[in-house]
């Protein structure tokens, strides 16, 4: 039985349409990359900024966490008292907890002497306070009042502190107006609210900020057995515990942080916007492109429906078009916004970094896009007349 290849090959007519004019096809590729890019960045910002509210929340060794039910924030904590950790050792299943004092306090630049607010840890070095395993040893220096160990990843504001301290210099500066020595560096990273992090004893902690009670902290760290029922946990000491206290598994703390920036503020609309901005912009130039591409071979649609081709048919054609610029102008736009989240990171430090529910979403939302431009494009054929065409 023979084969016959060139009987059988069905000619890529869309194709063929889309490359007739390649200065045409360009405009159209370049609109739609752009379209996705304003969306991946918006997006990016977006959900980079929300993740950068919880850089310290995610470092925490622990599996529950004590917090005031007055606390709207990390940038805005409020205390409770620290024997509240005390009554939840009582429980059977926790076996550790952690006191923390939260804070933002003006930290003095060594080198420029200028000052910014940075975040300051509290607690008692013996605690485990983060999940890096090399932090416990770091932390005994702490042990020592006016010790603080200082967040590399902290913005470049706050001077050349990681640089100094790998050449062996005595970095000595002010916190709050006192004198305090750097005798570590650890890694947070920023966050939203912070631009920078150090963490000290809960002891230097109380001198820096003398007007904190000394039996007042803003979070509690609790550690449970691995066998027990976190949620059973929580149930238990919501009970048990007064209500000047809200229990939170580790996943609520981070959760909280990020619903307070994403529905207490304008961020999540401003940046949902932008990518809806985006969408409606890549709208209009692919409908451009697909209704200037329909009217320009209007006589041949027309003829293929006087030769007896279906306008279901014709429609196709026009639909595979759409997919072919989805799939040119979503490639692009990935590479770019991949090199900007880079720059970006570098720049800023904020954890915009590409993940596959965002990559689905941007290709599903361009090829959408695609799409619903092609049906808008297709009433110029429902409207075509073969008869008066020619």
């Amino acid at each position: 039985m023979k084969f016959n290849f060139w009987h059988d090959r069905r000619i890529p007519l869309a194709w063929l349409l889309l490359t007739r004019q390649p200065l045409r096809l360009l405009v159209a590729i370049a609109g739609i990359c752009f379209a996705g890019i304003l969306m991946f960045m918006q997006l990016g910002f977006r959900d980079g900024l929300f993740d950068a509210s919880v850089t310290v929340h995610k470092l925490f060794d622990t599996d529950l966490v004590l917090m005031s039910p007055r606390s709207m924030s990390s940038i805005s904590m409020s205390g409770f008292p620290r024997r509240r950790l005390v009554q939840a050792m009582a429980h059977e299943d926790v076996i550790g907890t952690t006191p923390v004092n939260w804070n933002f306090l003006l930290w003095r630049n060594p080198k420029t002497l200028s000052t910014r607010a940075i975040l300051a840890l509290g607690f008692e070095p013996n605690d485990p306070l983060l999940l890096d395993p090399s932090f416990r040893q770091k932390a005994k220096s702490l042990k020592n009042s006016g010790r603080v160990l200082f967040d590399v990843l902290s913005r470049e504001e706050f001077g050349p502190i990681e640089r100094w301290f790998s050449e062996g210099k005595n970095i000595e500066t002010e916190v709050a107006g006192k004198r305090v020595r750097v005798s570590g560096l650890v890694s947070l990273g920023p966050s939203f609210g912070a631009d920078g992090n150090l963490i000290t004893s809960r002891e230097t902690f109380l001198k820096l900020l003398p007007s904190t009670p000394p039996g007042s902290i803003e979070i509690g760290l609790i550690r449970l057995k691995p066998e027990a029922d976190t949620r059973k946990v929580i149930e238990s000491l919501s009970r048990s515990l007064p209500n000047d206290v809200k229990v939170f598994s580790r996943q609520e703390f981070i959760d909280f942080e990020k619903n307070y920036w994403r529905t207490s503020t304008s961020i999540g609309f401003i940046f949902t916007l932008g990518a809806a901005m985006g969408f409606v912009v890549g709208c209009v130039i692919v409908y451009q492109i697909l209704y200037s591409d329909v009217s320009d071979h209007l006589a041949e649609y027309a003829t293929l429906m006087a030769m007896g081709y279906k306008l279901k048919s014709l429609f196709g054609v026009v639909a595979r078009e759409g997919i072919f610029l989805a799939i040119l102008g979503f490639v692009p736009a990935y590479i770019s916004a991949q090199v900007l989240y880079a720059l970006i990171r570098g720049s800023t430090k904020l954890p915009v970094a590409m993940d596959s529910q965002r990559v689905f979403l941007i290709f599903f939302l361009i090829l959408f896009m695609c799409m619903a431009s092609a049906s808008v494009a297709m009433r110029r054929l429902i409207d075509a007349d073969p008869a008066e065409i020619f």
